[in-house]
């Protein structure tokens, strides 16, 4: 899944992949140096445990990589990054998942 293109859509405030033609996003809105992961999206025909992950893990690279912290208000990232220790280290101090 590493051919996967992360778009960063700034207009609509949302993290975009698209695969076989369907749009699959994460919205977000940034402040003070935070990104709030909010709502994960992926339609059904490409709904899999194997590429919400890649695209989870994409998103949060771009974040690190821009030096930001990410607080996950979506269940699913929330919990994906309850279970993935590498990217405890963006919450934002006092966080905990």
């Amino acid at each position: 899944m590493n051919e996967l293109t992360l778009v960063n859509n700034e207009f609509l405030r949302q993290f975009e992949i698209k695969i076989e033609q369907k749009l699959a996003r994460i919205e977000y809105s940034e402040q003070e140096r935070k990104i709030f992961l909010t709502k994960l999206s992926i339609p059904e025909e490409i709904q899999n445990q194997e590429f919400e992950e890649a695209f989870i893990i994409k998103v949060l690279e771009f974040i690190e990589n821009k030096n930001l912290r990410v607080v996950p208000t979506s269940p699913k990232i929330a919990s994906f990054v309850r279970r993935n220790r590498r990217f405890k280290k963006l919450l934002p101090v006092g966080i905990k998942l």
